[in-house]
């Protein structure tokens, strides 16, 4: 199964970041002599943005404007040696792009995405890249991709999504597009898949039972 445009997710998905983005909030909890993370609030900055996050962990603090100023202030390029970029994604980017496929980026990511393409060499595949600077409300409301398809002139029918959590899944479903759950089976999804190299051989879901190609975890 091929689409005409792939638009991905960024963190879970593209990159394994989530040790860069403890290193990043810990380092911001620890300039105002709060603890580390706990792995619920890990689980937690893994989907938000990146103010949502902030909000989040130094709620009830009276020093939470601080805190934002500090997030913005905060040279993220530090942190991106701590991020992997996802085994095979590179050449499955590249194999999508080289049979004229249309790909783009929906993250609540913000100021650190554009660093991060660069830094790993990611730039050049991309037609489109929204990240929560360039829409009102971030995902799980729809905007961000309904954005990608109007940038990419292709119907919600012709494209897939490809995300890891319960956000990007409803983000999907109120977009109309077709979701395909990256390492996540417990997600409801079109199709799933452990492997980035899956993507280029999709088969779908049928009546909840993922096709076994798909579903080796």
């Amino acid at each position: 199964m091929m689409f005409a445009g792939y638009i991905f997710d960024c963190d879970g998905v593209l990159f394994d970041s989530i040790q860069a983005n403890i290193e990043f909030y810990n380092y911001l909890l620890k300039a105002f002599g709060k603890p580390p993370m706990t792995p619920e609030q890990v689980a937690y900055i893994h989907m938000a943005t990146a103010e949502e996050s902030v909000d989040y962990l130094f709620r009830g603090d009276s020093r939470l404007g601080e805190a934002q100023r500090l997030r913005l202030n905060t040279d993220y390029h530090r942190f991106i040696p701590f991020m992997k970029l996802a085994p095979g994604a590179k050449e499955t980017l590249h194999s999508l792009k080289n049979q004229g496929r249309k790909l783009a980026i929906c993250t609540n990511r913000s100021t650190s995405m554009e660093a991060i393409l660069e830094r790993f060499d990611l730039t050049r595949f991309f037609d489109c890249v929204v990240t929560a600077l360039d829409v009102k409300t971030p995902k799980p409301d729809p905007e961000g991709l309904l954005l990608v398809l109007k940038a990419l002139k292709i119907s919600p029918e012709e494209s897939l999504y490809v995300g890891d959590s319960p956000i990007d899944e409803e983000a999907a479903r109120l977009a109309g597009i077709p979701f395909a759950a990256y390492r996540r089976p417990d997600l409801g999804a079109d199709y799933h898949v452990d492997t980035f190299e899956k993507i280029l051989v999709l088969k779908p879901v049928i009546n909840g039972v993922r096709h076994a190609h798909c579903d080796r975890h």
